[in-house]
């Protein structure tokens, strides 16, 4: 008999296939383990008032977004991270001066730096993003996160800020490799799980993730048993316990399978 109490879920990559849609047996896996009184959670890099479809889909409640700068658990808020304005204006200057583009996430809104190119619409599009509109000033102290746009490699290094702890985590989409997330070492899905786990009384050892990101380096760090997606970014592997197979094989089902739960 398992003594599990939580399971966190990463969304793109690990729940949602490339066409975005959910496989049956990851359906059926989470309501198994829902069965069993286990707390399922999405952890996501996305913004809450974005996923209602895919939380009302597999019956989910509790969620974590914004690489766990926000965190509601049955409809309370737990976790609410913003980012230091100082920040978002120094983000603002370089990606001005580089012709990079920006989406900075409130819990209501996704704010563009432009609406026109390209680039920016294929995000938009890629991930169904609905509720968006040009970034204002007054919005600067509201800001969850942020997904830097038309990046190259080298160039993530000209947003660094003294005594700040902040790096770009890639986009693990084929095609949006140019994109980046801008994570907090402070602020971010692991930290948020074990805030989590601590109001819920849960133990590391009674929790379960799956991510396929490097978004989702802490949040694997942050529970003991630990999955990473065949699909998954390849540096990412060294933090996870187990490999499960794909977001296309049942990767999560499979995982659940090796933990007994289904």
């Amino acid at each position: 008999m398992n003594n599990f109490k939580a399971l966190f879920l990463d969304i793109d990559g690990t729940i949602l296939r490339k066409d975005h849609s959910i496989e049956a047996s990851t359906i059926e896996a989470v309501k198994q383990a829902q069965s069993q009184g286990i707390e399922v959670f999405l952890a996501t890099g996305r913004p809450l008032h974005e996923i209602d479809e895919i939380a009302e889909t597999l019956q989910i409640e509790s969620l974590i977004g914004y690489n766990g700068a926000y965190a509601v658990y049955n409809g309370k808020t737990i976790v609410n991270e913003p980012l230091d304005g100082e920040i978002i204006d120094h983000y603002l200057e370089v990606a001005k001066q580089q012709q990079h583009e920006m989406i900075l996430y409130t819990n209501q809104l996704n704010l563009l730096t432009n609406r026109t190119k390209d680039y920016v619409k294929e995000f938009i599009d890629y991930f169904h993003l609905k509720d968006y509109q040009l970034y204002d000033q007054r919005y600067r102290d509201d800001i969850l996160g942020i997904t830097v746009m038309n990046v190259k490699p080298q160039e993530p290094v000209l947003y660094e800020l003294p005594n700040e702890s902040i790096y770009f985590s890639q986009v693990n989409v084929q095609g949006l490799e140019h994109n980046y997330d801008v994570i907090r070492e402070s602020v971010n899905k692991g930290h948020a799980i074990q805030h989590t786990l601590k109001q819920l009384a849960i133990e590391p050892s009674q929790a379960i993730a799956f991510g396929d990101g490097l978004n989702d380096k802490q949040m694997l760090q942050a529970v003991e048993h630990s999955f990473a997606m065949g699909n998954a970014n390849q540096e990412l592997f060294a933090y996870a316990k187990h490999k499960t197979t794909s977001v296309e094989d049942s990767g999560i089902h499979n995982g659940l399978a090796k933990l007994g739960i289904v």
